[in-house]
């Protein structure tokens, strides 16, 4: 098949939905047409999805075929003019976060963040983490009942990631809503009040002129935390200049503590309901870590990333035109049936937790070290503190509209009876 007569196919497509149809559940019609169509047209997303893991790694490698430049979703209806040019400019007139830098300068700024997350950074952060996620652990344990996403999960990661940045903690609570502004804007579906829109992106100029104060203060007065790093003693004597941070953060707040909350709430879901339920943590049958990566690999925090092709490629036996917008999805990875022998089956421990949910190649994620500790804690912390941890009665949870992240709307959760 050619290039140009596979046009036709184009407008055609798939039906995939993952914000209706399939937001709950992805995996069933992806496992229903991978084999037969592992790359395929989705036209609400105006992208081609890859659902095969050895095609999204050789997408992931070849940097040189492929652009990370719009690997962000966009909003599925034009946004109002000056709406559109605050979502533009927010960061900075032509400010580049790291996650959507091409080479050559990927590798320079890519270097000097790495060096913010190095394993003896890790292990020097984490007693840190530990006393963040004891602290949030006997909050909610003060109620029998709570959902463990608002109650724990999202301020306990949002509160690490300020933390080991140096944001001061009366701004935890601004950090979350722009963060959620930045999402109502970038994965908006449909029509909205234009005020409200104006709302958001007012929040965001907020969190781009935040971040640039706070990088002002570090660059004058460095304190023990990451922006400082990054300001005055990155490796080999390499820096990033007040600019080049100042764009870095509000990323580093938003991948930080929504990719460690969602992964939290699938985790704790899906142990939770399996049959040997939160006492094989409790005892040790099940460890931190093998759960941790069974839950990454079973339902990925961030289903998927977009690439742009930036000549004519062929992507799993598909020819593609240059320009052609590739949607890979992780989550997909982690349910090849070619990589396990039971995809749909939650097993921790089972050695096959192979997934690509930190990316792959030279965006891989730069804290993966830093959010397995973060969730390896997390998890221990609420097995000394609720012993006695189970689901709340009730239907199912439900994700949250907010593709290509995987975000529980609630988990609601017990852990005693009342009195």
């Amino acid at each position: 098949m050619s290039i140009s007569a596979d046009s036709e196919q184009l407008h055609e497509g798939r039906p995939f939905d993952p914000y209706g149809a399939h937001r709950d559940d992805p995996y069933a019609f992806l496992a229903g047409i991978g084999d037969a169509e592992p790359v395929f047209y989705a036209p609400l997303l105006g992208a081609w999805c890859v659902t095969r893991r050895e095609d999204m790694v050789a997408v992931l490698r070849d940097d040189r075929s492929f652009s990370a430049r719009d690997h962000n979703p966009r909003p599925a209806v034009a946004l109002p003019e000056d709406v559109s040019r605050m979502f533009r400019t927010w960061r900075g007139v032509d400010a580049v976060a790291v996650g959507s830098l091409d080479p050559p300068e990927h590798a320079r700024v890519r270097e000097v963040l790495n060096a913010g997350f190095t394993p003896a950074r890790v292990r020097a952060f984490e007693p840190t983490i530990r006393a963040i996620a004891t602290d949030h652990a006997e909050r909610a344990a003060a109620a029998e009942e709570f959902d463990f996403i608002s109650g724990f999960a999202v301020p306990y990661a949002l509160e690490v990631i300020c933390r080991r940045l140096g944001i001061p903690d009366d701004y935890l609570d601004r950090c979350r809503t722009w963060s959620e502004q930045r999402i109502e804007l970038m994965m908006l579906r449909s029509d909205t009040d234009p005020e409200l829109l104006r709302e958001h992106a007012r929040g965001l100029m907020e969190f781009g002129a935040f971040a640039r104060s706070l990088v002002r203060e570090r660059l004058a007065s460095p304190r023990d935390d990451l922006i400082s790093e990054l300001l005055h003693e990155g490796r080999a004597g390499h820096t990033l200049s007040a600019d080049e941070v100042s764009v870095q953060v509000p990323t580093l707040i938003f991948a930080g503590h929504m990719t460690c909350a969602e992964a939290l709430g699938t985790i704790f879901f899906q142990q939770l309901r399996s049959p040997g339920g939160w006492a094989e943590v409790v005892d040790g049958t099940v460890g931190t870590r093998e759960l941790v990566e069974e839950g990454l690999r079973f339902d990925s925090p961030l289903a998927g990333m977009y690439r742009t092709a930036l000549r004519d490629v062929v992507v799993g036996d598909v020819p593609l035109a240059a320009g052609s917008r590739l949607l890979l999805l992780y989550g997909a990875a982690g349910r090849d049936s070619r990589a396990h022998a039971c995809p749909a089956a939650f097993s921790p421990g089972s050695g096959s937790a192979t997934h690509l949910a930190f990316g792959h190649g030279i965006h891989f994620c730069l804290g993966a070290g830093f959010a397995r500790a973060e969730l390896e804690v997390a998890i221990q912390a609420v097995a000394a503190t609720m012993p006695g941890l189970r689901l709340a009665p009730g239907l199912p949870p439900r994700h949250r509209p907010v593709f290509p992240l995987r975000a529980l709307t609630e988990l609601r959760v017990r852990h005693r009876d009342a009195d």
